[in-house]
């Protein structure tokens, strides 16, 4: 402790051999009290104001209360067995938070605001830390890499915002972050901003979500009231509240550089449609995290290598966002060349791409090289558009539902030919559930009393809901004509002209419960 104490300054110190204190001199024909203001406004400067104070003790109460928060203000009486005192103390209790006493030396050594700080305040902040979740690892990380945070009078306010009027429901681990990187003056008015995003309409319900999925530091701290102003407004046009809930994170933009160019790339893309724009954000709010280059960069690809016209470009965008995503050299590129050496032009690319935007985004060596091997496998054609059209389909299903598919309709007495077949003319059968086209399958078997030949004609019999459409319809049509019935015109019919078909019928009678026909 002796070590300990020989760090600490001697706020006595002489400048000559006398046993009295000298203190420092204060000019006559400058007021003091403007001085005193200025010394005191800046923390860093805290181990100069015990000799400044000692030479105007009449002054000091009313300063500490004007400039300093009650806890961290110096005492008028300070020794320098007051400090010793107050710095065993300090000792312990960073003891106590697993900071060893070489650490503690540095800390007090490098920080003389901390050094010349009372514990019981010290005590009190790190108590209140600890009231936002802010314990064991995380706190000692926090003090021994900033421990201004223990003495730092903008600190409190801060503490009792996040407390307080937000329930404590800003997660511990955001917290730290936010302390560790921004100056403490930067978070003077935090609790203002937070409010300014209640006020443009966030829920005050939702405020701690969009708060715990944001970079505090550069989204609300380093950004004045004006600018967060003016990116709600700008957003105002697509949906502010709704984009930045579902993305907190684009508050963490620039607005002139970053927010304003990128979304002028979809909006011209568009050709001027806010509304249009605002749809692809709020579905992907995301997409702004993309430079201007390289949206435009992709635009320019789709453009050129595929022949798309913007209107096409953009309604791609629409259904399927994420073809920003997608690498322009591993994905684009080789996909939409494949479409190509299969006999595609450009609008059927277009076509293709509206009915299966998943084509550019699933993973080659995962996903489309397998379901490629099986389609090749049970016989269709590499390089043909029935392959493309195939691959489209299969697109949104996985590989282990197509495999189950191929392999139930194998069970069935159906060959790989009929396979190919049925899906040339409905290629949405390769990727239905298998459970659901079995119950189907054997309902139109057992109950129909039909061959499973019969769906090389109609293979759309698949598509149809069991329950309201093929057995509603069945039994409906079965009291009118019989068993015999076509398939296609049993289920392909709209409701509305099936049920005045069912009307006009003069053979459709009901029963009453007595048995006679009404």
């Amino acid at each position: 402790m002796a070590a300990l104490l020989s760090l600490l300054p001697n706020p006595f110190s002489s400048s000559s051999s006398s046993s009295s204190p000298s203190l420092p001199s204060v000019p006559i024909n400058t007021p003091a009290t403007p001085q005193f203001s200025v010394a005191l406004s800046a923390t860093s400067h805290l181990h100069n104001w015990v000799s400044v104070i000692n030479a105007s003790i009449t002054r000091t109460s009313q300063l500490k209360t004007l400039l300093l928060p009650k806890c961290f203000a110096i005492n008028s009486t300070i020794s320098s067995s007051d400090v010793f005192n107050d710095t065993g103390s300090l000792f312990s209790l960073f003891q106590g938070l697993g900071v060893d006493e070489r650490e503690v030396e540095l800390l007090l050594n490098k920080n003389p605001s901390l050094r010349l700080a009372s514990f019981d305040c010290v005590h009190e902040r790190v108590c209140s830390l600890e009231s936002l979740g802010i314990n064991g690892v995380a706190l000692y990380s926090l003090i021994t890499k900033c421990p201004d945070v223990l003495t730092a009078p903008e600190i409190d306010p801060l503490i009792s915002f996040i407390r307080d009027d937000l329930e404590g429901k800003i997660e511990p681990a955001q917290i730290c972050r936010l302390l560790k990187a921004a100056e403490p003056r930067f978070l003077v008015g935090f609790d203002g901003k937070v409010r300014l995003l209640v006020h443009h309409g966030i829920p005050q319900e939702r405020i701690a979500h969009v708060l715990n999925n944001v970079n505090l530091t550069r989204a609300i701290c380093l950004k004045s009231a004006e600018e967060i102003e003016k990116t709600f407004t700008f957003l105002s046009r697509f949906g502010a509240v709704d984009i930045i809930i579902k993305r907190p994170a684009i508050l963490n933009y620039d607005l002139e550089s970053q927010l304003i160019p990128r979304v002028r790339v979809l909006v011209e893309l568009s050709g001027g449609d806010d509304a249009a724009t605002g749809v692809v954000l709020r579905k992907l709010p995301a997409i702004v995290r993309y430079s201007e280059e390289h949206l435009g960069g992709h635009v320019e690809f789709l453009r050129s290598f595929a022949g798309l016209s913007d209107q096409e470009i953009f309604k791609i965008v629409c259904v399927f966002p994420n073809v920003f995503s997608a690498s322009k050299e591993r994905k684009l590129n080789p996909r939409i060349d494949f479409l190509k050496q299969c006999g595609l032009n450009s609008y059927d690319i277009f076509r293709f791409l509206i009915k299966a935007p998943l084509f550019l985004g699933l993973s080659f060596e995962e996903n489309l090289v397998y379901k490629l091997s099986l389609l090749v496998k049970i016989g269709y054609q590499y390089r043909t558009r029935e392959l493309a059209i195939a691959m489209g389909a299969v697109t949104r299903t996985s590989c282990e539902n197509l495999q189950k598919v191929i392999g139930l309709f194998l069970s069935y007495g159906l060959s790989c030919e009929d396979i190919v077949a049925m899906s040339n003319k409905h290629p949405q059968i390769l990727q239905y559930n298998p459970t659901s086209l079995k119950e189907k399958i054997e309902y139109l078997i057992e109950d129909m009393g039909r061959e499973v030949d019969e769906l090389l004609a109609f293979p759309a019999f698949l598509g149809y809901k069991l329950d309201d459409r093929i057995k509603h319809r069945y039994e409906v049509k079965k009291k009118i004509i019989g068993e015999g019935m076509s398939l296609n015109k049993l289920l392909s019919v709209s409701t509305e002209r099936f049920s005045r078909r069912k009307k006009k019928d003069p053979a459709h009678t009901t029963e009453n419960p007595s048995g006679s026909k009404g």
